[in-house]
C-alpha cells in the first residue's frame, strides 16, 4: 500500500490526513490548532504543521505530500528568508480602503479581465497596497511576497531564514500553484500568468517570478525586484522534503505537490465537475463550482479563479457562516443539538424574523464595517425558536446570493455538495433543502480540503489523477419555500 499526506492549514488549524493512494481511504490523521485572528506570525503555521505530522504518526512511510493553505494570506520575506511582519489573512479588512483605491485607480472592468477579479479586502494586492500606504519602511525591505500554502512547501523542502534552515534564503525556489496564484489578484486566470504591472501599482516596486533552476536571486534582487513564487502544473512535483525532517520509505525521499488554495483542494477532495457546486460552511462561506472557462465578473460578486486541475472555480465568498450559528446558540445558551431543535419548533419565514448576519463585515455584498441586525422583531415573534431558525435561515440565504450569481453567469448547477461542520446539523439541512431550489447532496464528514491536497499528493507521485468515491450520508428533501429567500432580500436590500 502506497501512502500519501495532505494538509489543510486553514485559518483555524493545520489538519494532516494520511492516505492510501490507491484506493483514498483515510489511514490516520493529525491535528494541531492555529491562535485566532487576522493577523498571524507564519511561525505558528510553521509549528503548528509539525506538530500535526506528529500526530498523524510521521511520514516514514509516506511517498508524498501536498500542502493546502487559506488563500490571500500575505507573507512578506526580506532576502535573508525571514518574514518581516505577521501575515494579514483573508479575513482581515483593514485594507478595504487599499481596494477600494485600486478599483477607482484601475477600473473594475480592466480588473476583472486582467486578474479574473475585483479585488476586495481579502485579496493579497489589497494588502499589499495597505502596507505600501501604511507601513512604509518595510517596502524596500521586501525581497519575497508569499502565500501561506507555498510558504509552507518551501520550508517543508528545508528552505527558510538564513541560520535556521538547512538550505536558507533560496527564495527562487518559491513553489505555488494556479489556483493560490488566482486568488493575489496580481496572476490572470486568463493568461495563466502573473500580471506584474498589476503588483508594481499596488506596490510601487517591481516583481518577477521565481525562477527555481537558477542557484540564487541575486541577480534579480540586484534589479531591485521582488520574487513571487513561480506557479506549478497541478501534477508537478516541486521538490522533496528536506531529509533533516523526514525521510520516507526506506529513506528515501518524500515528494512535494505543487499544493493549492483551500477551495481549490476542496473541489478536488470532493472529486467536484463541471454541474456541481460546492457550498460549503466553515469559518467563512464559500459557493463555488468547477468550470470550463475562465470568468470575469466585473460587478465584484464572483472571484474568477483558476481551480488545482487546469479548470476554473468560479467563487463567491461571505466572510460570516459557521459563527453565525455560534453566536447565536451561545446567546441563547444552548448546545446545538437544543439549537437545532429550537430552529426545527419554528415556522419556514421565523414568523418573518430576519437576521441580516453581517457579525464580522462582509465580503459579498462588499460591506466590510457592515454589522448584523435583527428585523422583524414584535411581541409576538421574539421567540427563541424563530431566533435560532433566523439564524439558520439569515445564513444560507446569503450563500443563496452566492448561488444566483453562478447562475446568472451561465453555469449550468445540476447538484449542490453541502460540506462543513455546521451542516451536519439536521436543522441546517433542513432548512438548506427550503432555501435552494436545487437537489443537495450531504457527502460523508471529512476534511474535504486535507484529502484534495491528498489527491495533488498521489496525483504528482504517479502522473495521474485519482478517481476517489465519495460517500454521502444525506440528500435532504427538496422542500423550496420561495418566501423565506424573498423575505430575506428585501430586508437586506440584496
Amino acid at each position: 500500500m502506497t501512502l500519501v499526506a495532505g494538509v489543510d492549514s486553514s485559518t483555524q488549524s493545520c489538519k494532516v490526513l494520511i492516505v492510501d493512494a490507491g484506493t483514498g481511504q483515510t489511514v490516520r490523521t493529525g491535528k494541531a490548532s492555529h491562535p485566532d485572528g487576522s493577523e498571524i506570525a507564519p511561525s505558528h503555521w510553521w509549528e503548528a504543521l509539525l506538530e500535526a505530522l506528529d500526530d498523524a504518526g510521521g511520514l516514514t512511510d509516506v511517498s508524498a505530500i501536498s500542502v493546502a493553505g487559506q488563500q490571500h494570506g500575505m507573507v512578506l520575506l526580506d532576502a535573508d528568508g525571514r518574514v518581516l511582519r505577521d501575515a494579514l489573512l483573508w479575513n482581515d479588512t483593514r485594507s478595504a480602503g487599499a481596494a477600494d483605491d485600486l478599483v477607482a485607480e484601475i477600473g473594475a472592468a480592466d480588473l476583472a479581465q486582467r486578474c479574473g477579479s475585483v479585488p476586495v479586502a481579502s485579496f493579497t494586492i489589497t494588502k499589499i497596497r495597505w502596507v505600501r500606504d501604511n507601513e512604509p519602511a518595510l517596502v524596500d525591505k521586501v525581497a519575497a511576497v508569499a502565500l501561506p500554502h507555498d510558504w509552507l512547501s518551501w520550508r517543508l523542502r528545508g528552505y527558510g531564514p538564513a541560520g535556521e534552515s538547512p538550505l536558507g534564503p533560496n527564495l527562487d525556489q518559491l513553489v505555488t500553484d494556479r489556483s493560490d496564484a488566482s486568488g493575489t489578484g496580481y496572476w490572470s486566470p486568463h493568461t495563466e500568468s502573473y500580471d506584474l504591472g498589476l503588483f508594481e501599482l499596488a506596490f510601487g516596486r517591481s516583481a518577477c517570478e521565481a525562477a527555481p533552476s537558477q542557484s540564487s536571486t541575486a541577480g534579480a534582487r540586484a534589479a531591485g525586484a521582488i520574487i513571487l513564487p513561480k506557479v506549478a502544473a497541478p501534477s508537478a512535483v516541486v521538490g522533496t522534503i528536506h531529509p533533516s525532517l523526514c525521510e520516507g520509505p526506506g529513506g528515501t525521499s518524500i515528494k512535494v505537490g505543487a499544493g493549492a488554495g483551500d477551495n481549490a483542494a476542496g473541489a478536488l477532495g470532493l472529486g467536484a465537475v463541471p454541474g456541481d457546486v460546492v457550498v460549503s460552511v466553515g469559518t467563512s462561506g464559500t459557493v463555488f463550482a468547477v468550470s470550463e472557462h475562465p470568468d470575469a465578473d466585473t460587478t465584484g460578486t464572483i472571484a474568477g479563479f483558476a481551480d488545482a486541475s487546469g479548470a476554473y472555480l468560479p467563487i463567491v465568498v461571505t466572510l460570516n457562516a459557521a459563527r453565525i450559528l455560534s453566536t447565536t446558540a451561545e446567546l441563547l445558551g444552548v448546545d446545538f443539538d437544543e439549537f437545532a431543535r429550537l430552529a426545527l419548533a419554528a415556522k419556514p419565514g421565523s414568523a418573518g424574523v430576519v437576521l441580516v448576519p453581517y457579525f464580522e463585515g462582509e465580503r459579498t455584498p462588499n460591506l466590510p464595517d457592515a454589522t448584523a441586525s435583527f428585523h422583524g422583531l414584535s411581541i409576538a415573534s421574539t421567540t427563541r425558536e424563530n431566533i435560532a431558525r433566523a439564524s439558520i435561515e439569515g445564513m444560507l440565504c446569503g450563500l443563496a446570493g452566492g448561488l444566483a450569481a453562478i447562475q446568472a453567469a451561465g453555469m449550468a448547477v445540476t447538484r449542490i455538495l453541502l460540506i462543513g461542520g455546521a451542516v451536519q446539523n439536521t436543522a441546517v439541512q433542513v432548512v438548506a433543502g427550503q432555501v435552494f431550489d436545487v437537489p443537495l447532496v450531504v457527502p460523508t464528514p471529512g476534511e474535504y480540503v486535507a484529502r484534495g491536497a491528498a489527491v495533488q499528493a498521489a496525483w504528482s507521485l504517479n502522473g495521474t489523477r485519482p478517481d476517489w468515491a465519495l460517500e454521502s450520508i444525506a440528500s435532504p428533501p427538496a422542500d423550496h419555500r420561495a418566501e423565506i429567500l424573498a423575505q430575506y432580500r428585501t430586508v437586506a436590500g440584496v
